[in-house]
């Protein structure tokens, strides 16, 4: 659930705003155009030395459709670059070797179908770069034993029945996986390579247990590099989410289960010291909700619920040197925060100021020596570049420039609002055209966000400002199940998807209709994934939408449970299996938005691409057939690639200009000539 999704960088908000700026009538609005020009700042490494810092740095080609990556090393003190690795496909994952005179690195190599991801080691002081691996799988994860003379990493077996492909027999035995495979899902295993590659690598794991294909993080070294801490999935099968913490010898490839681990657990790690075992589980599992992170005695005892006081949804845990505190991240009302997280359980948030940490399932961070930390975020003015802080208690100092260029746009303020909702407390951001005049009307675009463990905030979002700057406001409610407001807020969706967001965001525009500069007869809906289900639910609570873009939109629930990689993990959200009782049927049947179809009469552009692992395309189909044989107006573009939303530069601004001109199509003021629907 995490790696699938951090891909969907251009997704990320953009503000620029200060008081010495010149007026914005004086500037350039940003464009749709715009967003292809930035630059993603991202997988912040401090060296262990501490002076020192590798990221990745991409930026869209449209020429080529590709996200053109480099490994660039930044100094601390002084800020200068120096780019380690470019010209290579897909490079990432840049890692210190423990005596920082070598970087590991992922890249593709080979054409066609024997194009795979392999792991390498570039000399720093040599330029000598070495493949380490010849996987027949793509190398997924990787980690440097402690001592650097080997690196642990993951990949998959060839599909089970390669044998029988090779004869002409592709048929494949379905299990909890999603509709969209075309070959059985195979186990991803932990191996073992030297750091010379003057040896073939050698297998740690064998049989049906399996790596979770969506962690980023899920196994890391004792630092005595004997043991390896692991989690394991029951099966290769996605929907099949109960995990267990092993430990490996890597010796002997002996795998032993962690007395009293959790069923649903990711990210486990070791403490320097060697004394502790940290990782994430939900609170209440099987629900997804709520991520906290608990510490265990290595060696065995009882289990501390470190984070719980916290009462957030916690994406990341770093161990201090010291192994005396962690550094976890996540959502917080209306940023990304981070704190220091003793063994006492005692808590200190850091003051990151108006800087947000990148990831919304991941936070981009780095602990390196006397708990420096290295980040890679935004702040609201600026978007995504590297920061430092030389400790937790000092305050967050930006190392590069990358988007400079953005600095010269007239771009929105945006503002975090509240309002109340069924004794609840929703939030939201509101970005603003930078002409904005609270004297005048303006249309309300609702951009709502996906998950929906997920919150929006007071971060660089492109789309955004490329909306609010063709005079629209932009709307992003942080509804009940959003992940920023507490274990209560957020669990308040369960068994009800719709209902209770849908009052959430209705008495969100209420409170914004008070201000008196919303335009009531020119309001939209849109979003993507949840934030699509959402526009559809919607969509059958009132006639008083003026258009609407739904984008990889959930529908229909029963194809959530039954065609979605999640599949029948998916009752963590919704209930029981709908296919228990005639109830459990009825509670599936009543969350979804297709139930209200009829009282669809909004004009919908519908956006999805064929091969949806999340959401099938047949709720796509579902979708438009319902409103075409109603008479509502209707668009459906299809892409006919495999990805929940587009990650190449082409598709991306396609789906973005689509976007933006039904907006425009139907907010244009009356006797204003709208923009033609045109490719």
């Amino acid at each position: 659930m995490k790696r699938r999704l951090l891909n969907c960088w251009w997704l990320l908000s953009l503000l620029w705003w200060s008081a010495g700026a010149p007026a914005a009538h004086a500037q350039r609005r940003f464009a749709l155009a715009d967003i292809g020009r930035l630059v993603n700042v991202g997988d912040p490494q401090l060296s262990p030395d501490g002076r020192q810092i590798l990221i990745v740095v991409s930026r869209p080609n449209l020429a080529t459709n590709r996200n053109e990556a480099e490994v660039v090393l930044v100094d601390v003190a002084t800020g200068r670059q120096r780019v380690l690795v470019a010209g290579r496909p897909t490079v990432k994952q840049p890692r210190w070797s423990p005596t920082g005179d070598r970087v590991a690195f992922l890249a593709r190599t080979g054409a066609g179908k024997n194009a795979h991801t392999q792991l390498f080691v570039l000399t720093l002081a040599s330029g000598e770069v070495r493949q380490l691996t010849t996987a027949v799988e793509n190398v997924q994860l990787y980690s440097w034993r402690p001592d650097g003379q080997a690196l642990a990493y993951s990949a998959a077996d060839a599909p089970t029945n390669a044998a029988e492909v090779a004869r002409g027999n592709d048929s494949f035995e379905v299990g909890n996986g999603s509709a969209t495979l075309t070959a059985p899902p195979a186990p991803d295993h932990i191996w073992l390579v030297n750091a010379s590659g003057d040896a073939p690598a050698r297998r740690l794991t064998n049989g049906p247990l399996s790596l979770p294909d969506d962690s980023s993080a899920p196994f890391a070294w004792a630092p005595d590099g004997r043991t390896l801490v692991c989690v394991l999935r029951l099966s290769a099968q996605t929907g099949d989410q109960e995990t267990r913490v092993y430990t490996l010898d890597v010796a002997t490839g002996a795998a032993r289960e962690l007395p009293g681990s959790p069923h649903r657990v990711d990210l486990p790690a070791y403490s320097p010291d060697g004394r502790w075992i940290s990782y994430q589980t939900p609170r209440e599992a099987p629900y997804f909700e709520s991520l906290e992170f608990d510490v265990v005695p290595a060696a065995g005892g009882p289990v501390r619920h470190l984070s719980r006081s916290l009462d957030r949804n916690l994406q990341r845990a770093l161990w201090s040197p010291d192994s005396k505190s962690l550094l976890v991240g996540g959502n917080d009302a209306a940023t990304v925060a981070i704190w220091q997280l003793g063994l006492d359980g005692k808590s200190h948030r850091l003051n990151l100021g108006a800087v947000s940490p990148n990831g919304s399932y991941w936070v981009e961070m780095a602990v390196g020596r006397r708990n420096a930390l290295a980040l890679t975020a935004n702040e609201p003015g600026r978007p995504a570049e590297l920061y430092y802080l030389a400790s937790p208690a000092a305050s967050p100092r930006r190392l590069t420039d990358f988007n400079h260029e953005t600095a010269a746009l007239a771009l929105g303020r945006m503002e975090a609002v509240e309002w109340t909702s069924d004794n609840l407390r929703p939030d939201g951001i509101l970005t603003y055209p930078p002409d904005f005049d609270p004297a005048r009307k303006y249309p309300l675009v609702l951009m709502m966000h996906g998950g929906p463990s997920n919150a929006s905030r007071l971060a660089f979002y492109g789309l955004g400002q490329a909306v609010a700057a063709r005079g629209y406001v932009v709307f992003q409610p942080n509804y009940r199940g959003s992940d920023n407001r507490g274990y209560a807020f957020q669990r308040a969706i369960r068994e009800d998807a719709g209902a209770g967001p849908g009052r959430d965001v209705l008495s969100g525009i209420a409170m914004l209709e008070k201000r008196g500069w919303v335009d009531t007869s020119r309001i939209a809906l849109s979003g993507a994934s949840y934030g699509g289900f959402m526009t559809a639910w919607l969509m059958g609570e009132s006639r008083r939408w003026r258009c609407a873009v739904a984008a990889s939109a959930v529908v229909d629930l029963l194809d959530s449970y039954n065609l979605s990689d999640n599949n029948v993990a998916n009752a963590g959200h919704y209930g029981p299996s709908p296919w228990l009782s005639a109830e459990n049927l009825e509670r599936y049947r009543a969350q979804s938005p297709l139930s209200r179809a009829g009282r669809w009469h909004t004009p919908t552009l519908i956006l999805h691409n064929v091969h949806d692992f999340r959401v099938p395309i047949a709720n796509a189909y579902k979708f438009y057939h319902a409103l075409q044989d109603n008479g509502v107006p209707v668009r459906f573009v299809a892409f006919p690639i495999a990805a929940h939303v587009p990650g190449d530069p082409v598709r991306s601004a396609e789906w973005n200009r689509l976007w933006v001109d039904w907006l425009d199509r139907y907010l244009a003021p009356d006797g204003a000539a709208a923009p033609a629907f045109s490719r």
